[in-house]
């Protein structure tokens, strides 16, 4: 791997790990099939290629991100607003 992409992928991998601290199925899970899938593609060489995996682990960061924002937001939607008022 090459040396500008390798720091990519362990900032990839630090803020997966990050983010999975509070994935719904609990962080063990998340962490199990985080270091699944980037054991899987260990031995992947080409930079190209490992830019399409990084880039598609920046979509997966944002999707996280997503999920969480929308909990959060059903969350203070419930404390404040009557359930009823529908």
């Amino acid at each position: 791997m090459a040396n500008p992409l390798r720091g990519e992928v362990i900032r990839l991998y630090k803020t997966l790990l990050y983010l999975g601290r509070e994935y719904p199925k609990g962080s063990a899970y998340f962490k199990e099939r985080l270091k699944s899938a980037f054991l899987k593609n260990q031995d992947v060489t080409d930079p190209e290629k490992i830019q399409k995996l990084v880039d598609r682990g920046q979509f997966v960061i944002k999707e996280l991100e997503a999920l969480y924002f929308l909990r959060k937001y059903r969350a203070m939607k419930k404390r404040y607003y009557d359930p009823e008022e529908k």
